[in-house]
């Protein structure tokens, strides 16, 4: 055995255990404590967590599912533009209402009706079963609660409003998409045209606004619920032979989206039947004295209590209670290999013969085991709060519950698990049975019995209760079978070629991420949301939002130098690819269009102000896009049409190229369209991403340069994380999940899960005492392969029957988690130890590897602190 080492050379940067020993002895300290007195230790985290759920009270309180506000960015450039509109462009619902010219989506309630059998919607039989649709949902209530305009109430659909309750037009009679001043790009779908006439239509849109403004908002409310309740019913009673009708309404994804979380509850106790099996056959024994089943149980409740205590406490503190928070239990549950690390140290203690005093046994069990738990733990919680940094409130809510959870249940492992240790021990110790806990003797007249019998009802098979077991059959595959494969030279060169074939297609795939969560996903797979979200984009997706373009400042209009700025600024907007420059509308070309037949002297601005009430007068709606003062305008606005905006690349790119159009103009310009409000999302999701996944990755290495006595050793480790979220990021992709606020909670679970196992096994070989390279990855393969297969079960587990969950957000939790588990398994069980027996020699010192001199060590680095 080495003898005292210099201190210059203990705390060189070579080897970073100055920061290991002092938690070492720290846990043994604990470990000390817990076993001297157990008890405590069970029923304060039971009281504690009683206690804390008490928060629950406040679950309906702190529910915040709002799509807007947990979605989207909140610092979000579009929701300041939305202000600046509604300020200075205030809507009237009850007087002037124009659909295009809202600051909001509005109240509304939508149909789409399309003609069966490949006809045309046009066609009289399919037309007048339109009408029959129009008349049941034009009742008398919505007549009350209609936005209006000075006509009446708004018309649902640009062609119903003109037609009437007359016949359809006849073929080649309508022009398309303007027909008479009239735009039909969202009032028709499926359109063929032969010269810009309409020849035939598969579908047509009916869109019924409601006022939001004054006493009338909570009716308008009140009646969109009652339509939701009862638009199925009425369209079977109207026998439609025609058409088919899908529908929604402004009140229809929120809801939808709040529906989510009730639909995975009843999984939860599915899950959590799930965990506990598996734990309890993973720590199965044949003995009626030394199985432990109880263990395992108990493991699992400090799970439970873990999230009964994080969740009440973070109610308490008022942190809003998102639907994807739900997915939190799930994870917390499957998360179990700190527990079988913790038992499998346990057990490694208990074959130790020499060690017979429980104290000792705990205080080798938390010093072999806590650090390990506790490298993993401090990389997951930082994770994890390293995710609340981002823009994203629902992102920001699952971090902060879920790594509040990670805490108490690293805490709970460490009491509550390590006193249900104690106690079960000594119930070992006086032979009881592991049910009953009535003391079992071993009768030599049953001797003969069979090898069940005395399995279940003596103790063991071979009738000696207190025999301690040998290894587990797991842990002699690795250490026989699995760790002498891996290790072959032949075999590692394999997985070499193998991790290139995983780099290489994960690479690929993160070239093609798609950016963007699609509002459909946040509804049931089966809610009445889809089909009309399928009928609307295979229909009118021709023609994308409408645009308002807004000159924020007040500018001399009169004079025209500044008109021609305008024009131009309007023309670089005009010439993007999504735009059709053909369907503008601006009330300053018309203006200077009307100017010379009405002798106005536009470059006067008495003359300009005053001229502009014959505007009003011929053309009235321009009168709501331009906010007037006495002798100034303050703001004013123009309107353009996008086109052929149908993916999320497309929308990324039409924000983008729109605003860079605007800030290169000289006029102060804003543009802005409600749904601009989720387009944000693309600016910041893929910045967000990489910052968090930076940052963590920087905090993971300084963390186990700290508490891993091996430089190189935490360097692998960091490569690792990248190589793991690398590999996520991209088969994602190859899995249809986006890049978006829900993978995007994910990717921040992988970079703390994608320590976890590699940490485990790295950590083991470099405390190995073995020789070479090649017996230590086997060794550390033998004490933590199994605990590792363990883990990555369990935690599949806890999130394997989100799969069977209808709703997009958690079925992504489940891929993405899948991958995480997966992948990091792979290289911790794989790619790591192979990578290590190449690497793990250069950086380490005999003196700091040797697990089997660490008394000697302690005793002789008492000047290190």
């Amino acid at each position: 055995m080495a003898g005292p080492r210099d201190p210059a050379e203990r705390c060189s940067c070579r080897n970073t255990d100055c920061v290991e020993r002092p938690l070492r002895r720290l846990f043994e300290g604990l470990a000390s404590g817990v076993a001297a007195c157990p008890w405590p230790f069970v029923l304060v985290p039971l009281l504690l967590s009683g206690g804390l759920g008490a928060g629950f009270l406040y679950l309906p309180q702190r529910e915040a599912n709002d799509i807007e506000e947990q979605f989207t960015p909140t610092w979000g450039p579009a929701k300041a533009e939305r202000d600046f509109v509604r300020r200075h462009f205030p809507p009237n619902d009850s007087e002037r209402f124009s659909a295009q010219r809202l600051p909001t989506e509005g109240a509304y309630a939508a149909l789409i009706a399309v003609a069966t059998n490949g006809s045309s919607v046009l066609d009289p039989a399919a037309w007048a079963d339109v009408l029959r649709l129009n008349a049941t949902v034009h009742d008398a209530e919505y007549e009350r609660l209609c936005a209006r305009t000075a006509d009446g109430c708004a018309s649902p659909n640009a062609l119903l409003s003109r037609l009437g309750d007359a016949g359809p037009p006849a073929p080649g009679s309508l022009r398309f998409p303007v027909n008479g001043g009239d735009f039909l790009g969202t009032a028709l779908g499926g359109v063929e045209t032969d010269g810009g006439r309409v020849l035939r239509a598969r579908a047509l849109k009916l869109v019924y606004y409601l006022r939001e403004d004054g006493p009338e908002a909570q009716d308008s409310r009140r009646w969109l619920e009652s339509f939701l309740r009862d638009i199925s019913s009425k369209v079977a009673d109207l026998r439609l032979g025609s058409i088919q009708v899908t529908y929604f309404t402004s009140l229809s994804r929120q809801q939808e989206f709040e529906g989510n979380t009730k639909s995975v509850v009843p999984l939860f106790s599915i899950t959590y039947y799930l965990t506990i099996t598996f734990a309890v056959i993973s720590c199965l024994r044949l003995s009626c004295i030394r199985n432990n089943t109880w263990l395992a149980c108990c493991g699992v409740l400090s799970s439970g209590l873990a999230v009964l205590s994080s969740f009440g406490l973070m109610l308490f503190c008022g942190v809003p209670f998102v639907a994807t928070v739900a997915n939190a239990p799930f994870l917390i549950l499957g998360v179990g290999d700190d527990m079988f690390i913790m038992i499998a140290s346990w057990e490694q203690s208990l074959r130790k013969k020499e060690k017979s005093n429980v104290k000792s046994l705990l205080a080798e069990t938390y010093a072999e085991a806590a650090l390990s738990v506790t490298i993993t733990t401090l990389t997951d919680v930082l994770a994890f709060f390293i995710g609340t940094w981002t823009a994203f409130p629902s992102v920001r809510s699952f971090c902060l519950y879920t790594g509040t959870a990670f805490v108490f249940c690293y805490i709970y492992t460490m009491t509550f698990l390590g006193a249900v240790l104690v106690l079960n021990h000594k119930r070992e110790q006086g032979n009881r049975h592991w049910l009953t806990c009535m003391r079992v003797d071993v009768d030599k007249d049953q001797a003969e019995n069979s090898c069940l019998y005395n399995a279940c009802c003596i103790g063991s098979c071979s009738r000696q209760p207190s025999q301690p077991e040998g290894e587990h059959p797991m842990t002699v595959f690795f250490k026989k079978y699995y760790g002498p494969f891996v290790t072959n030279k032949w075999i590692k060169l394999l997985m070499v070629l193998l991790y290139g074939a995983y780099l290489g297609g994960s690479v690929y795939g993160c070239t093609q991420i798609r950016e963007g969560i699609d509002l459909r996903n946040l509804a049931n797979d089966d809610s009445y949301v889809i089909p009309y979200y399928d009928d609307d984009e295979k229909y009118f997706s021709t023609y994308g939002p409408r645009v308002m373009v807004v000159i924020t400042e007040s500018v001399g209009y009169w004079n025209e130098s500044v008109r021609l700025d305008i024009e131009s600024c309007a023309q670089n907007l005009e010439n993007i690819s999504y735009v059709d420059k053909t369907l503008s509308e601006s009330w300053l070309r018309a203006y200077t269009e009307l100017a010379p037949s009405t002798s106005i002297n536009i470059n006067s601005k008495t003359d300009f102000l005053n001229g502009l009430t014959i505007l009003f007068r011929i053309l009235p709606s321009f009168e709501w896009d331009i906010n007037m003062t006495q002798d100034e305008i303050e703001a004013s606005r123009f309107f353009i049409q996008t086109v052929n905006v149908t993916s999320a690349v497309d929308e990324k790119n039409l924000l983008n190229q729109l605003r860079e159009a605007a800030k290169q103009c000289s006029i102060p310009l804003l543009v802005y369209h409600p749904a601009f409000i989720y387009y944000d999302q693309y600016l910041v999701i893929v910045q967000n991403t990489v910052q968090n996944v930076l940052i963590a990755a920087g905090a993971m290495l300084v963390v186990s340069l700290l508490l891993i006595p091996n430089p190189l050793c935490c360097l692998w480790v960091t490569f690792a994380i990248a190589s793991v979220i690398v590999g996520v990021a991209g088969f994602m992709t190859f899995w249809d999940v986006n890049l978006d606020s829900i993978s995007m909670i994910n990717l921040v679970i992988c970079i703390g899960f994608s320590v976890d196992f590699s940490a485990h096994i790295s950590y083991a070989f470099v405390t190995s005492g073995e020789s070479s390279a090649n017996e230590r990855a086997i060794e550390a393969l033998s004490l933590l392969g199994y605990p590792v297969v363990q883990g990555a079960v369990s935690t599949i587990l806890g999130v394997v029957v989100l799969a069977a969950a209808n709703t997009y957000i958690f079925r992504t939790f489940f891929k993405i988690m899948f991958l995480v588990i997966l992948f990091g398994a792979l290289h911790g069980l794989v790619f790591i130890p192979v990578f290590l027996t190449f690497f793990g020699n250069f950086g380490s010192s005999p003196h700091n590897t040797m697990s089997k001199k660490l008394e000697h060590r302690f005793r002789n680095d008492k000047d290190c602190p």
